[in-house]
């Protein structure tokens, strides 16, 4: 059986509750949904949705860069969304970092996010 390895970047944020940024097990790397929270100070970053999207696509890549991983290793990512009218914007973003082979993805609309953000990304990456 794989053995399960806990992830815990330097250069994410802190956990905003009772969970890990990572686990990995075998090949797969399964990442928390992050939110647009600044490192340096643990609070969320004011702008649009897609100042917010950017923020929370470099915390994704903080826990891939310290697995030795890129975008291009996603097999899956999930989109939350306060407002499924930012879908574009966030999309835009979004594809600056995912530039060609794209993951699967689903994008669903939700009623809140934690710390009022208005967009969460999760992903799975394969080493």
């Amino acid at each position: 059986m794989p053995t399960k390895t806990i992830i815990k970047p330097a250069k994410s944020p802190a956990a905003v509750g009772p969970y890990n940024h990572g686990v990995r097990i075998g090949d797969l790397l399964f990442c928390a949904g992050q939110i647009p929270i600044n490192p340096a100070d643990g609070n969320l970053i004011a702008g649009d949705i897609k100042a917010q999207t950017e923020r929370v696509l470099e915390n994704v890549k903080a826990i891939l860069d310290d697995q030795q991983l890129t975008f291009a290793n996603v097999v899956k990512s999930t989109v939350f969304l306060t407002n499924l009218a930012d879908f574009a914007g966030m999309n835009e973003v979004y594809a600056k970092y995912f530039t060609h082979d794209f993951p699967a993805r689903s994008t669903i609309q939700v009623a809140a996010l934690p710390k009022g953000a208005n967009v969460e990304i999760e992903v799975v990456a394969h080493f």
